[in-house]
C-alpha cells in the first residue's frame, strides 16, 4: 500500500449559501490538491461532514470527485459507523473500484470494549477484500482504540493495512510504531503531531490543514520522510499558528475560512455546525 505514504487530505464538502453542495467549488478543491502535489485524497471523512449528507448527496460527491480526479491520485473512501452490520452493508453495496482503501472510524457513542472494537473491525475485514484503514479518533468517538488492539488487528487481518492515529497521544504513537508489523502503516490524523510521527517512522498524515496549504504541508511531510529534519521543522513552525486557528471553533469551519480566503469556496457549513466567528475569520486572514 505505497499509495498511503505521504500526505493525504481529508476533503471538505463545499456548500452554497443556501446549503446545497457546491460542485463547482468541489472541482476547484480537487484540482487545487492535485496541482499542489498531495499524495492521495480522502473522501467523506469527518472533515467532509458526511453526517449531514443524504445518501444521494454522498453518491454525487463521490462521483464528482472520481470524475475530476480522473485517476490522477489514489482515493480513500470513508465508510464507518457504530453498527457493524450497517457498515458491512454499505461496503458491500458501494462500488469501490475507484478506491485503494476504506477509512473506517471506530464505533462511536455506544463505547464498546476493546474486544468489541476488535470484533467490529475483524467482521468488516472479513466482509471485503478492500484494504482498510482503522480510524482512531477518541475525542470524537468517546473510546480510544488501544495500541494492543490495533496491533492485534494488524496481525490477524491481512487487509487491515493501516491506522489513522488521531488520539493526540504521542507516546501511544510511539508504541504503535515500535510494535507494528513491518508492512503496517501508522498514519497520523493529527496535524500538530504529524511531522513528529513521520520522523519517528510513520508513513505520513491524513491532514486537514494540508488541503488549505497543500504545497507547504506536502513538502514538510516529504522532508520528514527523507529525514531532512531542519527543512521539515522550518515549515512546521510556519504552519503552527494556522494549524491551531483552524481547530479553535471546530472542524471544518476553520479550514473552510482559509479555502474561502483563497477563493476556492464559500465558508459555509451545515447545522449543527456553524460558520467561524468574525473574530476567527479575522485572525485567520491576518495569519495568511
Amino acid at each position: 500500500m505505497k499509495q498511503l505514504i505521504g500526505t493525504g487530505v481529508a476533503l471538505v464538502t463545499p456548500f452554497t449559501s443556501k446549503g446545497a453542495i457546491d460542485y463547482i467549488a468541489l472541482e476547484k478543491l480537487v484540482n487545487f490538491q492535485i496541482d499542489n502535489a498531495v499524495n492521495y485524497l480522502v473522501l467523506l471523512g469527518t472533515t467532509g461532514e458526511p453526517a449531514t449528507l443524504t445518501n444521494d448527496e454522498k453518491k454525487s460527491v463521490i462521483a464528482k470527485i472520481i470524475e475530476v480526479n480522473n485517476e490522477r491520485l489514489p482515493l480513500v473512501l470513508g465508510i464507518g459507523g457504530n453498527s457493524t452490520q450497517q457498515v458491512i452493508n454499505e461496503i458491500k453495496t458501494t462500488n469501490l473500484e475507484a478506491f485503494c482503501a476504506i477509512l473506517s472510524v471506530s464505533p462511536y457513542y455506544n463505547k464498546p470494549t476493546q474486544e468489541g472494537i476488535y470484533q467490529h473491525f475483524k467482521a468488516i475485514a472479513n466482509a471485503t477484500n478492500k484494504a482498510i484503514i482503522v480510524y482512531n479518533v477518541p475525542h470524537r468517538t468517546g473510546k480510544n482504540v488501544a495500541p494492543e488492539t490495533i496491533i492485534r488487528l494488524a496481525n490477524d487481518c491481512k487487509n487491515i493495512v493501516a491506522v489513522k492515529d488521531a488520539a493526540s497521544a504521542i507516546l501511544q504513537t510511539f508504541e504503535l510504531l515500535k510494535n507494528k508489523p513491518n508492512d503496517f502503516h501508522i498514519i497520523s490524523g493529527d496535524d500538530a503531531l504529524g511531522l513528529t510521527s513521520v520522523l519517528a517512522g510513520g508513513s505520513g498524515v491524513i491532514s486537514v490543514i494540508g488541503q488549505a496549504m497543500p504545497n507547504e504541508f506536502t513538502k514538510m511531510i516529504s522532508y520528514g520522510l527523507q529525514k531532512e529534519t531542519k527543512k521539515a521543522f522550518d515549515i512546521h513552525y510556519e504552519l503552527m499558528p494556522l494549524t491551531d486557528l483552524i481547530f479553535r471553533e471546530g472542524n471544518p469551519a476553520g479550514v473552510k475560512c482559509i479555502l474561502n480566503h483563497k477563493d476556492i469556496m464559500e465558508a459555509n457549513v451545515r447545522l449543527p455546525l456553524v460558520m467561524a466567528s468574525d473574530e476567527l475569520k479575522r485572525l485567520i486572514a491576518s495569519e495568511l
